[in-house]
């Protein structure tokens, strides 16, 4: 069974720092585009970052650049997110994803419906 399992989310205050984790099972990450989305109370599910299977390439929602960092490490089939300066409106269920690449990785980030693999979620609240 293919499968996605993220840890690291919680509460933090306004500044803080957080890091994601999302770990597969199931199957190797190796030639999979990875990414991370986040999904808001009341709003669509939205690409925060994404990385290339070979992490020459990555991409981010304007809102994190030079705040979150993605990287992967191929040889714990995992992915990270390093999350900075922490805003409220970064509070939401953050999901982590994996697909084979079908487009460009600024097209992927921002089509969630082309991913195939999906963990539950992490919730993330920045509050003070």
């Amino acid at each position: 069974q293919l499968q996605l399992v993220e840890s690291g989310g919680g509460l933090v205050q306004p500044g803080g720092s957080l890091r994601l984790s999302c770990t597969a099972s199931g199957f190797t990450l190796d030639y999979y585009l990875l990414a991370w989305f986040r999904q808001a109370p009341g709003k669509e599910r939205e690409g925060v970052a994404c990385i290339s299977s070979n992490s020459g390439n990555t991409n981010y929602v304007d809102s994190v650049k030079g705040r979150f960092t993605i990287s992967r490490d191929n040889a714990k089939n995992t992915v990270y997110l390093q999350m900075n300066s922490l805003e409220p409106e970064d509070t939401g269920v953050y999901y982590c994803a994996a697909d084979i690449v079908e487009l460009t990785i600024q097209e992927m980030c921002n089509t969630p419906p082309l991913f195939d693999i999906w963990g539950q979620g992490t919730q993330v609240t920045v509050s003070s």
